[in-house]
């Protein structure tokens, strides 16, 4: 049976952490996975996962300077001192809150950008993928559509797992989000199965609207039986903007919660 976490990056979004972190469990979610949560101190975050009886999955490490339009820092060529500061920072939140993966942002690159971001971004994820080895982290590298964020690094599963493979580590693993691949480039099915074997981990989100996953182009129950098949035992993130509130949007997903 596949199973779904609440991202709590787009649920629940104006209130506090801890509060979210309450109300997905108060919702049926059993698990739970973060974006920027370093405002809140890790150990609470653990305190409240282990209370509430939730696995708590990952988060992402920081944009770098959101004001001048930053979004990620790992393929930005010079600025590795940058990377290693918000990298350490991640994982040394991941270590205090029993986060068990990172999804590591690249940011933006210009094509004439290329190879050196290319390299860079390797290096980096090479030598951050060490460091969260003793600790049984895992690096997520996730492609996000030019539409979402023009400019950033990669948008195309190709692309992704093809800086994977470059790295040569085995804590390296794709973060398969479905409306990304969806808005990019489409053939889902297919690419479930072509990368599953490199997959850390799941993202849903209607096409195009990016709301919950009971409209849109995407034939989620498809979906859902594809990745079930194909012995996928980790969990599915719900990473989508509700169209109203929070709770009226979960009725897609309550069979799945109480199944």
């Amino acid at each position: 049976m596949v199973r779904f976490s609440a991202n709590l990056g787009f649920l629940w979004s104006q209130l506090p952490l801890l509060e979210r972190i309450e109300l997905a469990a108060k919702n049926g979610f059993k698990a739970i996975e973060l974006q920027w949560p370093y405002d809140t101190p890790a150990e609470e975050v653990r305190a409240a996962v282990k209370r509430l009886n939730l696995t708590l999955l990952a988060v992402n490490t920081p944009v770098g300077d959101a004001s001048i339009g930053e979004s990620g820092l790992g393929a930005l060529p010079g600025r590795e001192a940058d990377f290693q500061k918000a990298f350490n920072q991640s994982l040394q939140w991941c270590l205090g809150s029993g986060a068990p993966a990172i999804h590591v942002m690249p940011g933006l690159a210009t094509s004439q950008m290329e190879p050196a971001a290319r390299q860079t971004f390797i290096a980096n994820l090479q030598w951050a993928a060490d460091l969260a080895a003793p600790h049984g982290i895992t690096l997520l590298l996730e492609a996000i559509n030019q539409r979402d964020k023009p400019g950033y690094f990669y948008s195309r599963q190709a692309d992704s797992n093809a800086i994977r493979e470059a790295c040569g580590r085995n804590n390296i693993k794709l973060m398969f989000d479905v409306y990304h691949v969806g808005v990019s480039e489409g053939d889902i099915l297919m690419k479930l199965g072509q990368y599953m074997p490199h997959i850390g981990h799941i993202q849903i989100a209607a096409v195009p609207t990016r709301n919950e996953p009971d409209q849109g182009e995407i034939a989620y129950p498809a979906v859902f039986e594809r990745i079930e098949a194909l012995g996928y035992t980790g969990w599915i993130g719900c990473e989508y903007r509700p169209r109203t509130t929070v709770e009226e949007g979960l009725k897609w997903l309550k069979p799945y919660l109480t199944a």
